[in-house]
């Protein structure tokens, strides 16, 4: 999960991690390298321009790889379901590309695609700056925590945020990955990923139009179950709003899973070996070996039978054995 998806702040004294808890899941969260518990880089330690972004997705995927098969280990499961937001879509699924067979279910939320028209979202400042992302033109209410974990419901402020101290630091990559994608250069092949996937979204998601999900839900191709699920009233921080109860149920819904259909097993026509003939049949069975050294061993033999009666060669009879 991105570090933004935080599904352990309550609001109203309730979380998106009790209410998963509640109908039987076990949850667990994971810090990439240089976000909350875990580790920093090394090259944290020098100068930024030293080094190339830090946290590709790439590697991000190879993190997450090592967390989700220390899952496995410990809850002793075949595989793990992923809830995804934001860029952290683009980690899940190339992560789901690579290791299918760890995966269960996969849930994006307001995931970055790359635009159906295949032009670029971000545009220049005019002065040769970073380019700056085109803002949702809706006005909206956002949860807004405080320090003692109390909630409170405001409109977007506009006053300046604090300046972070000057030993702040913080892996940027994220950012490069969002305008390759935008670019038309997603991180992953959408088309690798086998697991069933549900992408939730907000009406005024401004990271997420309709084309670009759109777009996202044609490239998974090869996943098993597809479902696109938009909710109204709601922007790319919807976990964060009042309509954040919405987005609970529909990622329970699809992770407890039952809209598959279990098809029988598929019979196999009996080969021409072993096909009974009108007349005379091959028969094979087992017996034990003689003067075997194992004492399960069993060899196999072929008997001719004698032949049968007529009844059984004329026409619509089978011969049984």
């Amino acid at each position: 999960m991105r570090r933004h998806l935080s599904i352990a702040h309550r609001f109203g004294g309730r979380s998106w991690r009790d209410a998963l808890c509640a109908v039987g899941f076990h949850v667990w969260g994971l810090d990439f390298h240089g976000f909350g518990e875990s580790d920093p880089y090394p090259e944290m330690t020098e100068p930024a321009g030293a080094h190339p972004p830090l946290g590709r997705a790439a590697d991000c995927s190879r993190q997450l790889e090592a967390a989700l098969r220390f899952i496995c280990e410990r809850q002793d499961v075949p595989r793990v379901s992923i809830i995804a937001h934001s860029w952290g879509t683009i980690v899940a699924g190339a992560f789901a590309g690579r290791c299918p067979e760890l995966v269960g279910r996969l849930v994006f939320f307001g995931p970055i695609a790359c635009p159906a028209g295949g032009s670029f979202r971000c545009s220049s400042n005019g002065n040769g700056s970073s380019p700056t992302c085109r803002p949702t033109k809706r006005r909206y209410c956002r949860a807004r925590i405080s320090t003692n974990g109390a909630s409170a419901i405001s409109t977007p402020s506009r006053r300046a945020e604090p300046a972070r101290p000057p030993q702040s630091k913080c892996r940027a990559a994220h950012s490069r990955t969002f305008y390759d994608a935008w670019a038309s250069e997603l991180a992953y092949d959408p088309a690798r990923v086998c697991a069933p996937v549900g992408i939730v979204r907000g009406e005024w998601d401004g990271m997420c139009p309709d084309a670009d999900a759109r777009w996202r839900f044609d490239a998974l191709s090869s996943s098993a179950m597809r479902r696109d699920v938009k909710i109204g009233r709601a922007t790319h921080l919807m976990h964060l709003e009042q309509n954040r109860f919405a987005l609970y149920r529909e990622a329970e819904t699809f992770l407890s899973g039952g809209d598959l259909e279990e098809r029988p097993p598929r019979r196999t026509r009996p080969t021409a070996r072993t096909r009974p003939t009108c007349c005379r049949c091959a028969i094979y069975w087992l017996s034990p070996a003689r003067q075997s050294s194992t004492p399960n061993r069993f060899s196999r033999r072929r008997v001719t039978p004698p032949p049968i009666s007529n009844a059984c060669t004329r026409p619509g009879r089978r011969a049984v054995c």
